[in-house]
C-alpha cells in the first residue's frame, strides 16, 4: 500500500470512529488510531477510561471493529496497543 493510499484508509478509518466516540464519551474515554497494517488490521490506542476498563474488549470486537468493518469492507480486524488489550 502506497503512502497515499495509507493516508488515505487512515482518514476513512478516523471518520468511520466518529461514530463509536460518543458512546466511549458518555464513559470518559475515546479511541485513536495509531496505524493500519498492510495486512489491514487497524492499530488503535485506548484513551481516558478506556485503557483501564474491563469491557475494552467487548467494545473493541463488537463496537470498533464491527463499525469499522461495517464501513471500510477492506479492514479485516482492530488491535489495541495498549490497556488491558495487551
Amino acid at each position: 500500500m502506497s503512502g497515499t493510499e495509507k493516508k488515505k484508509l487512515l482518514h476513512r478509518i478516523d471518520e468511520a470512529l466518529n461514530d463509536v466516540r460518543p458512546h466511549l464519551a458518555v464513559d470518559g474515554g475515546n479511541v485513536e488510531v495509531v496505524d493500519i497494517t498492510d495486512e489491514k488490521v487497524v492499530k488503535i490506542k485506548w484513551i481516558g477510561a478506556c485503557k483501564d476498563c474491563g469491557m475494552s474488549r467487548m467494545t473493541l470486537r463488537a463496537g470498533i471493529e464491527q463499525a469499522l468493518i461495517g464501513r471500510i469492507p477492506e479492514v479485516i480486524g482492530v488491535e489495541a496497543v495498549n490497556g488491558l488489550e495487551v
